[in-house]
């Protein structure tokens, strides 16, 4: 059960700052620093959660990472779908929290929907937004699976180098897709952002949690074919 809750903690902390990020600088690629400000708060959660939780849970906080594992044969199914309802449930707290602080505290969302993920970067294109997850994640897993391999020598410094490949994919990401790479990421706020009447159209959800899990299931396919 602890690492269960560790994760929902986990990823509820990458919402926040993540997704907080985005909403209160924005996003724009020609402006430049709100982008760069955003794709570093996601590398610098995971940097955070990965010395906090993950001697705990492994630090997934995010069903395609754990999928990843999953298929590397790395964890059970049982643990699996523990770890992503724990992970959804902490990203809809995560965005919970930034709705109601948001509005008390009668902040402008730059983002206009609490950092819900879009298609307006590839002009709309379902089938671009999917290549476009599909590619990040592969990156972002198969990443992962190499700092994490018993045959690595990362010591200490693995939870940093998994942070900033974060941030190397959302630097691409934002101005195409707003970059998930996390399914529960995008659930979260996608769902709280609709309940309150703004945000993404959920329609558009799908290519958020379909791609991220294609390129976490290649990435894992590939990885154990070259390991």
């Amino acid at each position: 059960m602890k690492k269960y809750i560790a994760e929902c903690i986990g990823t509820m902390t990458l919402v926040v700052l993540g997704c907080g990020t985005a909403m209160l600088v924005g996003c724009n690629a020609v402006m430049g620093g709100g982008y760069i400000l955003t794709a570093f708060a996601f590398g610098l959660s995971i940097v955070a959660m990965a010395y906090s939780i993950g001697n705990i849970s492994g630090c997934h906080i995010n069903p395609a990472v754990s999928l990843g594992v999953l298929l590397s044969g790395r964890m059970s199914g049982k643990d699996f779908v523990y770890y992503v309802i724990a992970q959804c449930i902490g990203a809809l707290i995560g965005a919970e929290l930034l709705a109601t602080i948001f509005v008390m505290g009668n902040v402008p969302d730059m983002t206009g929907g609490l950092g819900t993920n879009g298609l307006a970067g590839v002009n709309g294109s379902a089938v671009a937004g999917l290549l476009v997850e599909i590619v990040l994640t592969f990156i972002f897993v198969i990443n992962i699976l190499g700092v994490t391999s018993p045959k690595a020598n990362h010591g200490s410094f693995g939870g940093l180098v998994i942070g900033l490949t974060l941030v190397g994919v959302h630097i691409l990401g934002i101005g195409l897709t707003g970059t998930s790479v996390n399914p529960a990421r995008s659930f979260g706020p996608a769902v709280i952002a609709m309940i309150g009447g703004n945000g993404a159209p959920i329609e558009c959800l799908p290519v958020f949690i379909f791609g991220p899990l294609i390129g976490a299931a290649l990435a894992a396919v590939i990885y154990r074919a070259l390991e």
